[in-house]
């Protein structure tokens, strides 16, 4: 019969579990806490006095620096982080919070399991098994990767690596758009505690796997860091958005699968979409059906994610695959996502599955998922930023109109991010816009410097501005506030 274990932490706190294993890892098992509120997880083998000593400050010193800081609580929704060390039986063990509701699944096959990120981030697995009904949309991963790299830039701007980020070690909820990084225990302070695992394959850097075989303390030997984890960020991202590897392909580089498999994703590894270098395509002739459409490059395109995405791509499999220091920082994939979200329009098609695509700057945009044409006034404003008074410069920076979208004050302000660092009166829209009796209007909710530029007119807190052709409107009149050009794409 279950029995209550009480114990003593080594923060000096009580810790309550019951003594029946709930689950078992690939290092620990785990218990439940008395009222389920946390979960501690017992390392099967001896930790050394290192081992010890770095998850000592995992649960101290580093988060305290994250969490108890001003904004901490925002970091509580993105990780699911080790709260106390504790011993027992001559075992160590972690004490973590339990997983929000949200990331279990509520019906269906594997009701009651775990939304382990692997199940959304490949088309065999997604296509096969997974309900539609927990699918989610397009723009919802777009949400659930925009979570995921805020946490990864947190982290590193710690100066922690996570070592081993993959879709196994992430929480995801397409239906929500919310995620969270889980297996914070295994983090890596560069140069101080080495890491304990060398990553998930599928996820391990190229330059980690090509030096695996050497012995440990060879200066050739590449071990997890923060490089490596912006190379599995990159991986994770482009998977959740297109359902495929970037570097599983058609080349055959040993007849041997295992060296075959070691040379294809480690010191041989080849994007499958480079532009010059063909040779890795997929061969969409063996895929099962299952995998299509997402596997067939030619038909979705990486592309398709739009040009901030399609650049960093290239900057991490192309540029930065053999070469880490050029690889995406978590910030620049932040900033890309945030800045696509505003490209992305809802296809008019009510049966299509990802229901979101991104506008490709063309007079006839399409639905690449469905093949839907847009039909109808699709009002694109394009952002300039004042570098001196009386001027405006063309900001690379442009927002997709929809009805019933929202104007934030990171599209009215060039200075404000959408991050944790947002004021619960940022948080709230300023303006939004409809499609109104044929016209596409903009209402003023909250902005008190809105100004219609062409007649000169102020638009006043609860006025409306129609979005024409070339329309001038001055989102407002501090450091750093947008002029906006209003193009009309008609179809």
């Amino acid at each position: 019969m279950a029995q209550t274990i009480t114990l003593t932490a080594v923060d000096g706190s009580t810790v309550q579990f019951v003594d029946e294993v709930i689950g078992s890892g690939a290092m620990k098992d785990v218990y439940f806490s008395l009222d389920k509120s946390y979960v501690i997880g017992f390392f099967r083998t001896s930790q050394d006095a290192n081992a010890k000593d770095r998850l000592q400050n995992i649960t101290g010193i580093y988060r305290d620096r994250i969490f108890n800081q001003p904004g901490g609580d925002y970091w509580e929704k993105l990780f699911c982080w080790p709260t106390k060390l504790v011993e027992w039986n001559g075992k160590l063990g972690v004490v973590v919070p339990t997983y929000q509701k949200h990331f279990f699944f509520e019906g269906g096959r594997f009701q009651g399991k775990e939304k382990i990120g692997k199940w959304f981030a490949s088309a065999k697995l997604r296509n096969k098994f997974v309900e539609p009904e927990f699918k989610g949309s397009w723009l919802t991963h777009f949400h659930m990767l925009i979570q995921i790299t805020r946490a990864v830039k947190r982290l590193h701007a710690a100066g922690l690596a996570h070592s081993d980020l993959s879709y196994n070690n992430v929480l995801v909820d397409p239906k929500s758009g919310t995620a969270c990084v889980i297996d914070c225990d295994g983090l890596v302070v560069p140069g101080k505690y080495p890491p304990d695992v060398v990553g998930t394959p599928d996820f391990i850097a190229p330059e980690v796997l090509g030096t695996r075989a050497l012995q440990i303390g060879d200066p050739n030997k590449k071990l997890p860091n923060i490089q490596t984890d912006r190379h599995a960020l990159a991986v994770m991202i482009y998977m959740y958005l297109l359902y495929r590897h970037p570097l599983r392909g058609g080349k055959v580089n040993d007849l041997d699968p295992a060296k075959d498999e070691e040379l294809s994703m480690g010191s041989k590894a080849l994007f499958i979409e480079h532009p010059a270098d063909k040779s890795n395509r997929p061969n969409v002739a063996n895929m099962t059906p299952s995998e299509l459409p997402q596997g067939d490059v030619s038909k979705l395109p990486y592309s398709i994610c739009g040009p901030y995405l399609k650049q960093l791509f290239d900057k991490a499999f192309i540029e930065g695959l053999h070469n880490p220091p050029m690889r995406p920082t978590a910030d620049e994939w932040l900033t890309a996502l945030v800045k696509t979200t505003d490209l992305i329009q809802p296809c008019q098609n009510p049966k299509c599955e990802a229901k979101w695509f991104v506008f490709d700057n063309s007079t006839r945009p399409r639905c690449p998922f469905c093949g839907t044409e847009y039909h109808g006034q699709l009002p694109v404003l394009n952002f300039y930023y004042s570098p001196k008074t009386g001027t405006f410069k063309p900001e690379n920076y442009r927002l997709m109109v929809y009805s019933k979208q929202s104007l934030y004050m990171w599209h009215v302000n060039r200075f404000i991010f959408p991050n944790e660092k947002l004021t619960s009166e940022e948080k709230k829209p300023v303006g939004d816009f409809h499609f109104h009796n044929g016209k596409w209007i903009l209402i003023n909710r909250r902005l008190p410097g809105l100004w219609d530029k062409d007649s000169d007119t102020k638009i006043e807190i609860g006025q409306a501005i129609e979005l024409t052709e070339g329309k001038k409107i001055l989102l407002g009149k501090n450091d750093g506030d947008r002029l906006i050009i209003v193009q009309l794409v008609s179809n």
